[in-house]
Parts: C-alpha cells; structure tokens; sequence
C-alpha cells in the first residue's frame, strides 16, 4: 500500500501564482501579505525578482477563475492560489459572483491538473472579512501552507 502526503517546505523548483482581487483590498492586500509571509518562513523566494513566484491583479473576485485558467493552463506553475473577498451587500449580486468565482475556480484545478486554492472569503460583513484577514488570524497564511502542501502532494503522486 502507498500512502501519499504534501509537506511544507518550498521545495526548488515549486513555482506559485497568486491571483488577488483589487476589489475590497483592504482584505485582499492583507491576505496577500499573510500568504506571503507563510510562503517566505517556508523556504519560497518572495522577492520582487523571484523566479518562484508571480502576482497577477484582476479587477473582482468575478474575474479570479480566467487568469487563474491562463496561469495554471501555461504549464509554469505547480499551484495557483486565489485570493478575494466577496462582501454580501443589499442585492443578490453576491450570490451570483460568489456561485461563480467557486465554481470557475474548481473547474481551473479539474481541467488543468493544477492544485487551484481556493483563498476567496464570503462573508455577511465587512467586519468578518478583516477578522479573516488579520485582526483575529489570517486565512493568507493558510492559503500559503495549502499551496505548498498540493505542490508537494501533487509532484509525489503516480502520472
């Protein structure tokens, strides 16, 4: 019997997108320094000149899943992490970008081969998004360890 498991060592040669939404970055810049910060104490080179890792800006959460698909479809990268944050307002237009963002996302990873995190918030408040992007913990960080913990798994497994 095989048993398979990722570790959390950046390991030479794991190459990581991000892919941050600019809407509500007051949370997102701060998920996007918690997910650095654990990808950097993890052994990934987080410099500006890094050949490890790359950042692309999308406008909204809405548009995370297409450049996550370019990004994961170049065969450059091992794992792509998205980070966003939908905030439930007075219309139903958070259901419909949030349906959309999780469903694109997971469709990215089936049809790539390429571990998608899945580091987008939803939540009611404004108030519940900064406690899950720093005032109490930061979900970035365990986007990051999710990512190093796929990459790993994904390189140990048969094909």
């Amino acid at each position: 019997m095989a048993s398979f498991e990722g570790t959390f060592t950046g390991a030479s040669g794991l190459r990581i997108a991000i892919v941050v939404a600019r809407f509500n970055d007051l949370v997102t810049g701060k998920l996007l320094s918690g997910c650095l910060d654990c990808l950097s104490r993890h052994g990934i080179d987080t410099a500006a000149t890094s050949a490890q890792l790359d950042i692309a800006w999308v406008p909204g959460s809405f548009e995370i899943p297409l450049v996550a698909q370019r990004l994961a479809a170049s065969g450059r990268y091992q794992v792509v992490i998205t980070l966003g944050a939908v905030i439930r307002g007075d219309t139903p237009h958070f259901d419909v970008v949030v349906a959309e963002v999780s469903k694109g996302v997971a469709a990215v990873s089936r049809s790539t081969g390429v571990p998608v995190i899945f580091g987008v918030l939803t939540t009611d408040t404004l108030q519940q998004a900064l406690e899950r992007a720093g005032i109490k913990s930061n979900l970035g960080w365990n986007y990051g360890l999710q990512a190093l913990e796929m990459g790993s798994l994904m390189a140990e497994l048969p094909g």
